[in-house]
């Protein structure tokens, strides 16, 4: 698998945008750039897409979102042997998943489908071998994580390496050895269990007896330090408890109280008066606010109702041109069918001709011929080049077939179900007499002379000089739901041909018959200047080339002939032209017009809310002055409330000061009586404890106790030397059969010794056998731990590692690519450039993406530079 492209949009920092990274090749593709520039998000964004689902809400997906929110969308190309596929996912709201074949544009996959397809691709997840092979910031992947992560690496590690070298032998011991380590897990059985000593076994047993004892030992312990600690506390006590209770300092504390309450009740009393005064004011702000409010609305809604009668009448004009256009529309396609057949007739005829004197021009000397071949290979170029384009665009704006038609008889179906909803509605026409006075009108509406007009439910008929007539309806409404079925099948099928309106689904159309009628022009004209091909043509004037032979030329003037064809077929184009823009404009005439009705019908409906809002017309400018006087006299009573306000906080008293002050001598008072019936408690408390343990004897206790905890803690370090002989001995077996493993990790160390050779002098790897992962380096004769290792050298290795396990993938039948995003922060500039050998020494068979923000280090590692374009879904 390779990656080509990525894109993202409302992704992170790029919130409400989209980046695009296209032209992803083989090898080593880089892309440098400032720090915040968005290659971490890039990186984070192309995980997310292959390791989880669009519809998890995990502690990745949230991360891709923005912190104004939106639907993070994240979309990649990639190649898979010989398929060229785009793999596409929406997490949130709408969140959906696809894969789609980029050569056919055929949907391969879909939601949990296309979930499952990329799984598959991937095989196994972010612990799968892909996932070994992502290197994140600051990340080496050998250093310690969570035993989860640890154990499904270790596995995919293995399984990786088991595939390459084959089974792994048996390793040593034989039965003999089976049966001591099962003897000696046996006996470590009896007493001891993986978390810790077995439940009603006899170190166990020992072990609780201990620890009662101990915590015997400690309870009793802290009684005879609690006997002691209470005599101390007494003696203390009773000194505090006689300072507190005397006489002068319990009448300085009641003075102080007193003269704090005199001062805080005249704070609050000013406090009150203030109070209400901002409640006034309040209100007054309020009665002001809502004065304004009312008299701008009253103003805005005046000019609008002036704005939309001028839109009224624009309106109406619009609709009677709209009805204008439209038969003129049909008298226009009807003179230029007339005109198209009679431009057929004339071409065909100059074709004729033309084709007779092409049967006399076989005489003409070889140099016109050579001429001729070469107008017309030049003229079939030029036609096939512009068929090329055309088709193109075509692919652009064609329509399904049978979509348009499918479309129509939905509008045709919807007119007769609204035409039927129309007729089954009771409705009222009025014939007036030609010496009639006034009009009749309906629901505040006149009625014009002989035009009918439905109702629903009830009507009332105003006739000037009569009265009023009311109608009624009593027909229960209808159950029948087709007219809602089809629209939401209309609803439907424009949304899939990627349009709003049956207009737009026509225009879409009229635009490919027109690109298709040039295709097929095209065609005619390039068939007839190159029947047997543009290859024969180009022999065909290569050889007249060569012939150069001399003939007495034919009778008659070939240019005139192809003179008239020429403009036969330009007169015919023209008129066909003509007439393709001709049948669209009779559509958009019919469209114009039910859209100047619908306009109409919105602009009143919008006129009758304003003339309620404003009441009668003679009634609004006595309507405004009213609004007017009623603002000026908020206004006065809100600078009299304000006045006041200002007034009572210049001479007011800090009532929050007053009140801490009273509260500080009130507490002080209150804390030192409570401090005295404390005291006075604890002394009682005390004298009772020390009499109590006085009678217990806890001291002889306590004494007793610890000998007995001594020779329990003897009983259970026994115990605990047998454990730790046993493990031992069972440590020492397995180190035994370990021995013989070093044959499982020989295909990873054939590829990271070449690897190693080009960063270190005279360096070996040893790998740990329970992880698989590098555990020491040795250098210069001295063996040192991966952990102890500087951070370079740590990360430098577990690049290494990964490109090795990469060839591994490949070499399995499994190429993934290697990501890394900044893995070389703490490489030297040396040890960088070797680095940069080592990825393009792998990249020969392998893609490497790398994120790096060293833009001046990284311009040594070459490769195919990579940028950031803004992109639009």
């Amino acid at each position: 698998m390779k990656i080509s492209a990525l894109r993202l949009f409302n992704v992170k920092r790029f919130a409400g945008r989209g980046v695009a990274i296209e032209g992803i090749g083989d090898g080593v593709n880089v892309l440098c750039a400032a720090n915040e520039f968005g290659k971490s998000t890039s990186f984070e964004a192309l995980h997310t897409l292959f390791f989880q689902p669009y519809s998890g809400k995990s502690g990745a997906v949230r991360n891709l979102r923005p912190y104004s929110g939106g639907n993070p969308l994240v979309e990649a190309d990639i190649s898979h042997g010989d398929d060229r596929l785009r793999i596409t996912k929406q997490y949130y709201g709408g969140g959906y998943a696809r894969v789609t074949d980029l050569a056919t544009g055929r949907l391969v996959a879909q939601a949990d489908e296309a979930e499952n397809f990329i799984s598959a691709l991937i095989k196994g997840g972010p612990a799968g071998p892909a996932g070994l092979l992502w290197v994140r910031q600051g990340v080496t992947g050998i250093d310690k994580r969570s035993n989860a992560e640890e154990d499904g690496e270790k596995q995919v590690r293995a399984s990786l390496l088991e595939s390459v070298q084959g089974e792994v032998e048996a390793i040593t011991g034989g039965r003999r050895m089976a049966e001591i380590i099962q003897a000696v897990a046996g006996e470590l059985d009896k007493v001891v269990t993986k978390r810790g000593p077995k439940a009603g076994g006899r170190y166990a047993a020992a072990i609780e007896a201990r620890d009662r004892l101990a915590a015997d030992e400690k309870r009793l312990a802290a009684d005879v330090a609690a006997l002691r600690d209470a005599l101390d506390e007494r003696t203390s006590t009773q000194k505090r408890l006689a300072e507190l209770d005397g006489a002068d300092e319990r009448q300085e504390r009641q003075r102080a109280a007193a003269e704090a309450q005199a001062a805080f009740e005249a704070a609050q009393a000013q406090g009150e008066k203030l109070k209400a005064a901002e409640a006034e004011l309040k209100l007054a702000r309020e009665r002001r606010d809502g004065a304004e409010g009312a008299l701008d609305a009253f103003r805005t809604t005046s000019q609008n109702a002036k704005a939309l009668a001028a839109r009224l009448i624009e309106g109406e004009r619009r609709r009677d041109e709209a009805v204008g256009r439209r038969r003129e529309a049909g008298e226009l396609i009807a003179r230029v069918q007339a005109a198209a057949d009679q431009a057929d007739m004339q071409e065909q005829e100059a074709r004729t001709l033309l084709a007779r004197l092409d049967a006399a021009l076989r005489a003409r000397e070889a140099a016109e011929r050579l001429a001729e071949s070469n107008r017309r290979l030049n003229e079939a170029e030029a036609r096939r080049q512009a068929l090329e384009e055309t088709e193109a665009q075509l692919a652009l704006v064609k329509i399904p077939p049978g979509a348009i038609e499918e479309l129509q008889a939905l509008e045709v179906e919807l007119s007769g179900l609204r035409a039927v909803a129309e007729a089954a509605r009771p409705s009222v026409a009025v014939a007036y007499a030609k010496d009639a006075q006034g009009e009749v009108t309906m629901d505040g509406a006149p009625l014009a002379d002989g035009r009918e007009r439905s109702y629903d439910g009830q009507a009332q008929l105003v006739v000037p000089g009569i009265g009023v007539i009311s109608l009624r309806s009593n027909k229960k409404p209808s159950g029948d739901t087709r007219l809602e079925q089809v629209e939401e099948r209309q609803r439907r099928l424009l949304g899939s041909m990627g349009v709003e309106t049956l207009a737009e689904a026509r225009e879409r159309q009229v635009r490919a018959q027109e690109i298709d009628a040039e295709i097929r022009e095209l065609r005619g004209s390039l068939s007839s200047l190159a029947p047997a091909g543009l290859a024969r043509l180009r022999e065909d004037a290569a050889a007249q080339a060569l012939a150069g032979a001399d003939v007495s030329g034919p009778e008659g003037d070939p240019a005139e002939l192809r003179a008239a064809l020429t403009q036969a077929e330009r007169h015919r184009s023209e008129t066909r032209h003509a007439l393709r823009e001709a049948e669209p404009a009779r559509g958009r005439a019919e469209d114009a017009v039910v859209a100047a009705e619908i306009s109409l019908a919105t602009m009143r409906t919008e006129q009758a809310h304003v003339e309620a809002q404003l009441g009668p017309e003679d009634q609004r400018g006595a309507r405004e002055q009213a609004l007017s006087t009623e603002l000026a006299e908020r206004l006065s009573q809100f600078s009299e409330a304000d006045a006041r306000v200002a007034e009572l906080r210049a001479s007011g008293v800090d009532l929050a000061s007053a009140e801490a002050a009273l509260k500080r001598a009130r507490s002080v008072q209150s804390g030192a009586e409570q401090q005295i019936v404390a005291l006075r408690e604890i002394v009682a408390g005390l004298n009772a404890e020390i009499r109590a343990r006085s009678d217990e004897a806890v001291e002889e206790s306590w004494r007793e106790t610890a000998e007995a905890l001594s020779a329990a803690e003897l009983r259970v370090a026994a115990f605990e030397r047998e454990v730790a002989v046993l493990q031992r001995l069972s440590l020492a077996l397995d180190d035994a059969r370990s021995e013989a493993r070093e044959l499982y990790l020989k295909p990873v160390m054939a590829e990271l010794r070449p690897l190693l050779g080009l960063l270190f002098d005279d360096v070996s790897v040893t790998f740990d056998e329970r992880t698989l992962l590098p555990q020491t380096i040795s250098r210069n004769g001295q063996e040192e731990d991966v952990e102890r290792l500087s951070g370079g050298m740590r990360e430098q290795l577990s690049v290494l590692t990964r490109l090795a396990f990469a060839r591994l993938l490949a070499r399995d039948g499994r190429p993934a690519p290697v990501i890394l995003d900044d893995a070389l922060v703490y490489s030297d500039d040396d040890r960088i450039e070797k680095m940069f050998d080592a990825l393009h020494r792998q990249s020969r068979e392998q893609q490497i993406i790398v994120f790096s923000c060293r833009q001046r280090a990284f311009q040594k590692l070459g490769g195919n530079a990579l940028a950031m374009v803004d992109w639009q879904p």
